[in-house]
């Protein structure tokens, strides 16, 4: 049976800067957006706010929903990314809790488009869908009868 790794990103954006997470990946230096797996007892929405907080110390709830990329890693493990987007009004501090994020940045998108230290392609792919794609509403993502979210923030909240 087919079992994909189910994942979630946020691309965050403030005064044109990017927030990117920086950890070490076979003692390799590497930039990701705040991202991580998908936990059985919450939404992709709930994972990505999770996400954002644990890799940044920001507390927010993403605002749109970018769209979902089907990966195949280099060591062939596959993966379902699911995008979304935060823009703040300014850039603030961050405070990573996750003892993997070794620091956070805000950088132009031609450096991280650019950079050598990118975790995967995917990095630099959601930054194009962001800069050129659509917006989706977080609506178009639903848990149907699901028992985790009666204290999860509505879609679109």
């Amino acid at each position: 049976m087919f079992k994909p790794h189910v994942t979630v990103a946020t691309v965050v954006q403030a005064e044109g800067q990017f927030l990117v997470v920086e950890e070490r990946v076979r003692g390799r230096a590497t930039w990701n957006q705040p991202a991580g797996h998908l936990e059985a007892n919450e939404t992709l929405l709930q994972a990505a706010a999770r996400e954002l907080s644990e890799e940044t110390g920001i507390e927010a709830v993403p605002q749109a929903f970018l769209g979902m990329h089907q990966w195949i890693a280099p060591d062939n493990t596959p993966f379902l990314r699911f995008l979304f987007c935060l823009d703040l009004p300014a850039i603030v501090e961050t405070y990573p809790q996750d003892r993997d994020i070794d620091r956070c940045w805000w950088l132009p998108p031609e450096e991280i488009l650019t950079s050598k230290k990118l975790r995967s392609p995917l990095v630099a792919e959601s930054l194009r869908v962001y800069q050129h794609g659509p917006r989706y509403p977080l609506s178009i993502l639903s848990a149907f009868q699901w028992p985790f979210s009666e204290d999860a923030p509505a879609a679109g909240a």
